[in-house]
């Protein structure tokens, strides 16, 4: 993980971390009211109230779900995170699952997040974040 301690970075961290900690409370003090979820190809949830039912709703089916980042990244006036989760909907073993890296892309206002948007991991969106390509 890099080590960089950017505002953006840390509401991240934080963000993530109310992910792993299972924490709907923490998350909706960490989202804009005009809050986007944007999952892969899905519709993208717009507002706050519409993610925190989402985000309930998961974290009581998935409990043990968790976001394992790698690096952090600045890009496209956002903060991208490369990583792995365990414990998800995918019902894999955890070993199984580390295996698929994701990319993360969030946009941050003011220390909350307006966007959280999760992308498959590819060489062209590893290159569009400046991750590395190994």
């Amino acid at each position: 993980m890099r080590a960089e301690t950017a505002p953006d970075v840390v509401a991240v961290m934080k963000f993530i971390e109310c992910i792993n900690r299972g924490d709907a409370g923490g998350l909706d003090v960490l989202m804009t009211d005009q809050h986007t979820l944007h999952v892969f190809h899905e519709t993208p949830l717009v507002g706050r109230a519409a993610v925190m039912e989402a985000w309930r709703g998961y974290i009581e089916s998935f409990p043990d779900y968790l976001i394992h980042p790698h690096e952090f990244t600045h890009a496209n006036g956002g903060v991208a995170v490369l990583g792995h989760t365990t414990g998800s909907h995918l019902a894999l073993t955890d070993e199984n699952e580390r295996q698929i890296t994701l990319i993360w892309f969030a946009r941050v206002e003011r220390g909350r997040l307006r966007l959280w948007r999760l992308l498959e991991d590819t060489p062209r969106r590893r290159r569009e974040f400046g991750f590395d390509l190994s």
